[in-house]
């Protein structure tokens, strides 16, 4: 199999890919009998009037009677190489001894999901409890909410089957590089992802079908012999003399004996955080980040990014990625979580809180692009207690509940009322798409002064980067609490353990190893694997 690399197809170029790589080749096309798509790329750098192309990563199979002629090449062309498929190592465990109890995940975010996949898929029949309910009670419970009806504290976009990111742009982009993300990438696959998730180089699912495939591999754990529990809280443990896992309490009532239990328990479970602290588990205060959710019209960015060929039918909508350094403290700013054609959605798990986060289907069509703006924030901002970041959370959380009315509509205000000291502005660039709704009011009323400060630098410096980022109609929405875990729970570098608590698990987002969709789903498959290749019965 030859392999090429860096092949650029121009935007304008609608031939199919076996004639180009002819071309690339000096082949005829009937030489080239097959192509697979490694990666693909959009490389928008409109320098010195290059036109936008695609880069392309390529597996081809030439016709026999050609490969000698290929052979010249591979020498003089970098970008040419023979490549072979590499066979996936069979893993093998042993089988659970008799009698032994099953293990269980607590969380069925995308690191428990994918820890009892991982498990389910070893023959270990894992048992899952989930606090929140199945995905399509869930989306009932959602929905009832953003149209102005009551929360539910288990059944949010916080909690549920598939955790927060079901309920998100569905991104499957990670700075991880680890082999098992080609085994999340398949089990996604097979679950109803699109293939095209296999190589693009910014893959993403999208709500819609996120919530069709978590069902779906639910469905698979299953009929491997797990167990999935919906509405089922944990609320205690109990450990023995020697500080190892001995039980579960669920619900405040149900004593579940359990000797390995995996934590997948999502970065919004804060009454599972003091549980768990004050039971005694190592934990610490780590860095995390907050600010503003921003919206523009989708067609402005796209525009931006891609100039005249924005609207093109082989372009998907545009995003972007700005950072910003404080020249005086030196505190970053940064987007986030950017949902290109998606919307603002309401996120909150508690009661008198507003919380937001970002939300797009598949097809990205909604209009509007809307991104999280974060400063980062650090211990000496909330104290070194180990739960301070998380009560700073909570605070300003019910600040912006306090803004928007009491009554989880959020607080919003244009960049021109931000940047100039004044609020109430109602002449908004794009409307906003926040449910249950919003009000006009001043953001500073809901967040620190340090990170006012930062996003009243970062604003213009990201208008210098893409002119009209700052327009003065453009709506900022509060509060974006959520985009990480204010707190780690200390682990065991090889045993993926709990530091002296054998048997627990802590895994993913909640627990300060993730973030995001992948690098969760492969923390969670990384502690079922160690689990499954040191198992021991405590």
């Amino acid at each position: 199999m030859l392999r090429i690399k860096n092949m650029q197809v121009p935007l304008s170029e609608e031939a199919a890919l076996p004639i180009l790589v002819a071309k690339r080749l000096g082949l005829p096309p009937q030489a080239v009998l097959g192509v697979v798509i490694v990666r693909k790329a959009i490389d928008a750098r409109r320098y010195r009037g290059a036109p936008i192309q695609f880069t392309y990563m390529l597996d081809v199979e030439v016709a026999p009677a050609h490969e000698k002629k290929l052979r010249g090449k591979l020498k003089k062309d970098k970008d040419l190489e023979i490549t072979a498929p590499k066979p996936r190592a069979e893993r093998k465990f042993p089988a659970p001894g008799q009698g032994e109890l099953p293990p269980v995940v607590v969380g069925f975010g995308p690191a428990g999901m994918f820890a009892a996949l991982t498990l389910a898929r070893a023959g270990y029949r894992p048992l899952v409890l989930e606090r929140g309910a199945d995905v399509d009670t869930r989306t009932k419970d959602i929905e009832s909410f953003w149209q102005g009806g009551r929360l539910k504290l288990q059944s949010n976009v916080q909690f549920g089957e598939g955790g927060a990111g079901t309920f998100s742009d569905g991104k499957l982009t990670t700075r991880v590089s680890d082999p098992l993300m080609g085994e999340v990438i398949e089990a996604f696959i097979k679950a109803g992802a699109p293939e095209e998730i296999r190589y693009l180089h910014k893959p993403h699912i999208g709500t819609d079908l996120l919530r069709g495939i978590v069902k779906r591999i639910r469905q698979e754990i299953i009929a491997l012999g797990g167990e999935v529990r919906f509405g089922a809280r944990v609320t205690d443990l109990e450990l023995g003399s020697d500080g190892s896992l001995a039980a579960l309490i669920v619900e405040g009532e149900e004593r579940l004996p359990c000797q390995a239990a995996f934590f997948g328990i999502g970065h919004s479970a804060r009454d599972t955080y003091r549980m768990l602290f004050s039971r005694g588990l190592k934990m610490e205060a780590k860095p995390f980040a907050m600010g503003v959710r921003i919206e523009h019209p989708q067609e402005f960015i796209d525009r931006a990014q891609y100039g005249i060929d924005a609207g093109h039918p082989r372009l998907p909508v545009a995003d972007y990625a700005l950072t910003y350094k404080d020249p005086v403290t030196g505190r970053g700013a940064y987007s986030f979580c950017m949902c290109p054609g998606g919307l603002v959605v309401a996120a909150t798990s508690e009661h008198e809180g507003v919380v937001t986060n970002g939300m797009s289907n598949f097809a990205r069509d909604s209009g509007i692009a809307n991104s999280a703006l974060l400063v980062q924030v650090g211990p000496e901002d909330f104290g070194r207690e180990v739960l301070s970041g998380m009560q700073m959370q909570e605070k300003l959380e019910h600040l912006a509940f306090e803004l928007g009315g009491r009554d989880y509509r959020a607080p919003v205000q244009t960049v021109g009322d931000f940047l100039s000291g004044t609020a109430g502005s109602e002449a908004f660039l794009t409307s906003p798409t926040y449910r249950p709704g919003v009000r006009a009011a001043d953001l500073h009323g809901c967040l620190p002064d340090f990170i006012s400060r930062t996003l009243a630098g970062a604003l213009p410096f990201f208008d210098r980067k893409i002119p009209g980022f700052a327009d003065p109609g453009v709506v900022m929405t509060g509060l974006e609490s959520r985009s990480s875990a204010p707190c780690r729970i200390v682990r065991q570098r090889e045993s993926m353990m709990a530091e002296a608590t054998p048997g627990l698990y802590p895994i993913g987002e909640g627990a300060g190893y993730a973030g995001g969709i992948m690098s969760a789903a492969v923390d969670g498959m990384k502690s079922a694997l160690a689990f499954l290749g040191s198992h021991v019965a405590y």
